[in-house]
């Protein structure tokens, strides 16, 4: 069967058609970075999460997190059940590790802002 999926790898947003019977058979890409790209896509899709956790003693009541990388897709409904229950203290600095290893995937979630 052949699916479509929108590269998102650079602005472009190429229309990459692959078979997933034969990964080979890849069409659409605008560069070998869409090949790769559906490829992962089909075997095993990965995400950086972004979102906010509670802060206290802060100007704001949220701090801006990410992952610092790219966990599997299928993490993502527990990824964010570990940050709503998160709740950290100011000062915080951008950069610095909010939970550290989250999941058991080796990738952090991050502060994206001061506080």
């Amino acid at each position: 069967m052949k699916r479509e999926i929108t590269c998102i790898v650079c602005p472009k947003g190429c229309l990459v058609t692959i078979d997933d019977a034969n990964l080979e058979d890849v069409s659409g890409f605008g560069c070998p970075k869409g090949i790769e790209y559906a490829k992962n896509e089909l075997l095993h899709p990965v995400r950086t999460v972004t979102s906010t956790v509670k802060i206290e003693g802060a100007l704001h009541d949220r701090l801006p997190v990410r992952t610092n990388g790219d966990i599997p897709k299928e993490l993502i409904f527990e990824c964010m059940k570990l940050i709503r229950a998160t709740k950290v203290s100011a000062p915080v600095r951008c950069g610095q590790v909010i939970i550290e290893d989250i999941l058991g995937t080796g990738i952090d979630l991050i502060a994206t802002r001061n506080a």
